[in-house]
């Protein structure tokens, strides 16, 4: 086979792109490891910055989500009995974000793919990217117990921080950073009408715990546990209990309990690639980056990848510029490292670290009274959650 732009990796990121590029006339083949269902099935967060809110309208598949999907204007922070709501709209000079499950829009992207033809191979194996230095790269996969080729143009590796394609860059080209927690977070979703109408970010000497939710009927609570525990070790009812001793008074006495319909835990580490970049290979979303699900950036700094990338795609085919290209990693790396100390700060600023001294803990806490206190730091916070400028 051939194409332009052989894409691996059939999540939101790779589907996003060959939606784009389609829409400027760029033809690409999109390889997933795993089947529709299997991608589908995978639940993850949704909340999504205005960027990418606009670059799905953008993209045509923005009409469910403007539909369904709950623009937020604010969220909650409590801590020792205080409860504060971040006015993100009026801080951000009017931005807001978009509460919209991650599975829903992948369902959306491909619905449009299915519509314009887009060429996506399911349970494609032992995807292999080669010659990645020259100007022929292609791409070979194994199905059916067949072997194929993909002759392209360039290759856009969107297959996630265990996918194939960080790991063909050569080790002495490739930077990593990596920070791991000491912690991870055990979510649930429920068939319950959420606690709030807005997220509750809550800071509790028993340890975090976040009240989000997906839609008027369907809620996802999270609490930070030990790295050793184990899904199966915590009952519905332990869940529950230990939720409502994390959070404030009121929202305890409110919450809808219910049957679980996934539970999960899920570590915390920020992880960036360098560079984002080799030969006709380009990395986006988790093939380059991992950050904490605090301050929710992980989907958003993909779209900011392939925001980048598809421009630079673009004006490579369009307007026979390369330099889109040649400034893609540096550019996205860029913001990648701002969402990246976004993030820790969220975390650091909410969480209990079981190694803190006092010392520690008291500036914690002096550094949420500030937060509380202050406007202009409010205003930063705002700026960084409904998302930096592309």
């Amino acid at each position: 086979m051939q194409t332009q732009v052989a894409i691996i990796g059939g999540g939101p990121s790779g589907l996003l792109l060959s939606q784009i590029l389609h829409l400027r006339g760029i033809s690409s083949i999109v390889l997933e490891q795993k089947s529709r269902n299997y991608v589908l099935g995978r639940i993850r967060a949704g909340v999504l910055e205005q960027g990418l809110v606009d670059m799905v309208r953008a993209a045509g598949v923005g009409e469910r989500m403007d539909k369904e999907g709950h623009p937020h204007s604010g969220f909650d922070i409590a801590f020792h009995g205080q409860r504060k709501r971040i006015d993100l709209e009026g801080l951000s000079g009017g931005k807001t974000v978009m509460v919209y499950g991650q599975t829903e829009l992948t369902l959306d992207l491909y619905e449009a793919r299915d519509q314009m033809g887009g060429h996506i191979v399911h349970e494609a194996e032992n995807v292999t990217p080669c010659e990645l230095e020259t100007d022929r790269p292609y791409v070979t996969y194994e199905k059916g117990g067949n072997i194929y080729r993909i002759d392209c143009d360039f290759i856009a590796g969107c297959d996630g921080f265990h996918g194939v394609s960080r790991q063909s860059i050569p080790k002495s080209v490739l930077r990593e950073y990596e920070k791991v927690y000491p912690f991870g977070w055990l979510g649930v979703l429920s068939k319950t009408p959420p606690v709030s109408s807005e997220l509750i970010y809550n800071h509790n000497d028993r340890g975090f715990a976040l009240c989000s939710m997906r839609n008027a009927n369907l809620s996802r609570y999270y609490i930070q546990c030990s790295m050793n525990e184990r899904v199966e070790n915590w009952s519905d009812e332990q869940f529950w209990e230990e939720l409502k001793k994390r959070l404030p008074e009121q929202a305890a006495q409110e919450i809808v309990t219910g049957p679980s319909i996934e539970k999960s835990i899920a570590p915390l580490r920020s992880f960036v690639a360098e560079p984002l970049s080799y030969g006709r290979l380009f990395l986006a979303g988790d093939a380059g980056h991992i950050v904490p699900p605090t301050g929710a950036k992980g989907l958003n700094l993909a779209a900011s990848d392939i925001y980048y990338l598809s421009e630079a795609l673009i004006d490579h085919y369009k307007k026979k510029s390369d330099q889109g290209l040649k400034d893609y990693s540096e550019k996205a790396l860029k913001r990648i490292w701002k969402a990246m100390r976004f993030s820790w700060w969220m975390t650091t600023l909410l969480h209990k670290f079981p190694q803190n001294s006092e010392f520690d803990n008291r500036m914690q806490e002096t550094e949420l009274d500030y937060l509380f206190s202050s406007e202009a730091a409010q205003k930063a916070l705002a700026e960084n959650y409904v998302g930096l400028p592309y």
